[in-house]
């Protein structure tokens, strides 16, 4: 007997709504708000929220038009409980709540960078142990799973994440927000001719970019004082090859010490070419397979949503209807609730 789900992400700045069944996905629809937020240069909040509440029934009728799914023909739905924005998550939350209680079905509270992991099964299955490297606006980990619906952090940022230093230095560059599309952009045209610090240059698996992010803006700033010119294209490979290459250093690490046999990519900053590319030839001939996500799991998207929430269906991990949003709920805390 076939399993058909609906999933709703509303964590950041995407109102998404999918349809699964079984591992056919049948509808996938976002609605993004990133042009609304350009004009910012970042996500604001009480924007997001009422947006998502304006957008969420737009997105849930066109995702049941698209799969021809009715919602009586839904067995449980899947929902964002965190992390993300606070106002962001309830209004998905909420939906989801709304639609359960009113056709009796069951609520599966889902870990958004979870399902982002599992969004690479999309490609093909995740192999066990399997490391996965989640690079986002809003956190840097390396995760290890040891089976499926195991998650031990054993690295984590200690102050800023990747994509958001990628975001304050594409500001202080006057590039287009989110940073990470115009930085890899003009990495391309340049050679990595500025010095720059990498913090947390240490045997551990956890990760600095405040002093990193700092460190560019204090040289953007005496450029300017003193009227000298500053090299866009080369201050743009100079970061990426050291803002990645302290994600790729300690990844390597991991690999070796915990003997994995696959490495995923996961998060908004997976779409980063030069991650992309660097993980593949760096781990290539060495018996570790790596699956790369496409382009469309990389962004936020209620898929993946669906793809975890199936396991969690199987697992009847299901939540009460006076359940509440998690806006730092940790990967390995994902069955507290």
């Amino acid at each position: 007997m076939s399993t058909t789900l609906l999933a709703i992400e509303s964590s950041c700045d995407e109102t998404a709504v999918a349809v699964l069944r079984d591992d056919k996905l049948l509808a996938n629809v976002v609605s993004t708000q990133i042009e609304i937020h350009q004009k910012y240069g970042g996500v604001m909040p009480e924007i997001a929220s009422r947006l998502h509440a304006e957008n969420i029934s737009i997105v849930l009728k066109e995702a049941l038009e698209k799969s021809q799914v009715k919602l009586e023909e839904i067995d449980a739905f899947a929902v964002t409980r965190g992390p993300g924005l606070i106002g962001a998550l309830h209004v998905g939350l909420q939906a989801a709540k709304t639609l359960a209680a009113l056709y009796g079905k069951p609520l599966i509270p889902v870990h958004h960078l979870a399902a982002h992991i599992y969004a690479n099964e999309y490609v093909k299955p995740l192999i066990f142990p399997c490391l996965a490297i989640v690079v986002s606006g809003g956190n840097t980990e390396l995760v290890i799973m040891k089976n499926h619906l195991e998650f031990e952090i054993i690295g984590e940022t200690k102050d800023d994440a990747v994509g958001e230093c990628y975001d304050k230095v594409a500001r202080v560059l006057g590039l287009p927000y989110p940073g990470g599309i115009p930085i890899d952009a003009l990495s391309k045209k340049g050679q990595a001719t500025y010095k720059l610090p990498r913090p947390l240059h240490d045997h551990s698996f956890d990760f600095s970019y405040s002093g990193l992010k700092t460190s560019i803006i204090n040289m953007v700033h005496t450029a300017e004082q003193k009227g000298e010119k500053i090299v866009i294209e080369d201050l743009c490979r100079s970061f990426q090859e050291t803002a990645i290459g302290m994600i790729l250093d300690k990844s390597l690490r991991a690999v070796e010490h915990y003997q994995v046999k696959q490495v995923v990519l996961a998060g908004g900053v997976s779409a980063n070419s030069y991650l992309r590319s660097q993980i593949v030839s760096r781990l290539e001939g060495g018996g570790v397979d790596v699956i790369i996500p496409p382009m469309w799991c990389c962004t936020d998207n209620a898929a993946m949503i669906a793809k975890l929430g199936m396991y969690l269906y199987r697992e009847k991990v299901f939540a009460p209807l006076d359940v509440a949003v998690d806006p730092n709920w940790q990967i390995d805390h994902f069955r507290e609730f």
